[in-house]
């Protein structure tokens, strides 16, 4: 038999290789080798997916737990994005004027909710408990993958806890007259660089729900809320056309609109909390 010709074989991947050494012994330099190193190269590749989704079917069987409150909108993050990552976790609703001994064993700290428990480890603070969620189970990110867009992405969920949440919250919501006045031209402020990020976009992370939807996805529901309990337009669609878009889409998607806390006890919750604080800065004057 002639080198370099392939003879009729029944092993597929002989053959291959047989016929691999042909091409390269008529002209292709190097071609034997080639074709062996990028063989190899498949099978590894191969080995390496079947290793990540073996390590992927562990870490989903291991045991996730999640203490929060039931209209805590900070836990609120970590259930949407368990439901978009596909995760089972058991949920441990507290009372936060008794908290349990597992939160004060979890989150000895700050002795807050939420407290993501993977197999045993606790996680705290919503932010820090998203991007351990993104690492883990990788499928379906939320983050972008380039470097200066996680970078934005992590900017803009602190804005909207530094400065949206915190204008209008504690701001707008329990204040009154010129003082109510004052905040809402902050928060106005503050809302206007949300409506620029969201131009060309349907969603801050894009064409699909992302790191920063979820930051700010308080905003789609609760800013009715505190709407109607304080009497005042916060969020009005003139102004904010993209915004008022996306808090629609957003609220809206199904994995989302199935986890909104009950609007009938929210307004009862958060219209008790604003008698309080405006009781309060009543009598310290």
């Amino acid at each position: 038999m002639r080198r370099g010709r392939a003879s009729p074989i029944t092993n597929q991947h002989h053959g291959r290789w047989l016929v691999a050494c042909s091409i390269g012994n008529n002209g292709d330099e190097g071609g034997e080798s080639k074709w062996v190193n990028g063989f190899v190269g498949v099978r590894r590749s191969r080995r390496e997916k079947m290793r990540e989704r073996e390590r992927y079917q562990n870490i989903m069987a291991e045991e996730v737990k999640l203490f929060r409150t039931w209209s805590s909108p900070f836990a609120l993050r970590i259930v949407w994005a368990l439901k978009i990552k596909g995760i089972e976790y058991e949920t441990i609703f507290e009372d936060l004027s008794d908290k349990s001994p597992s939160l004060l064993q979890y989150n000895p700290a700050h002795k807050k909710i939420p407290v993501l428990v993977h197999s045993g480890k606790p996680i705290a603070e919503s932010y820090v408990i998203l991007e351990y969620i993104d690492e883990t189970w990788k499928e379906t990110p939320l983050l972008p993958e380039d470097p200066y867009e996680r970078a934005m992405a992590r900017f803009w969920a602190k804005f909207g806890d530094d400065k949206v949440l915190t204008s209008i919250v504690w701001g707008v919501f329990i204040k009154e007259g010129k003082e109510q006045e004052e905040a809402m031209v902050e928060a106005m402020k503050n809302l206007w660089f949300l409506e620029e990020e969201l131009r060309g976009k349907k969603f801050f992370g894009g064409e699909r729900i992302g790191f920063v939807d979820l930051a700010l996805g308080w905003l789609a529901n609760l800013i009715n809320i505190l709407e109607d309990v304080a009497g005042q337009k916060i969020v009005d669609e003139d102004k904010f056309p993209l915004l008022s878009a996306w808090m629609k889409d957003f609220a809206n998607s199904p994995i989302i609109k199935d986890n909104w806390p009950p609007r009938v006890q929210m307004i009862a919750k958060f219209r008790a909390l604003r008698d309080a604080k405006l009781a309060a800065a009543a009598s310290s004057k």
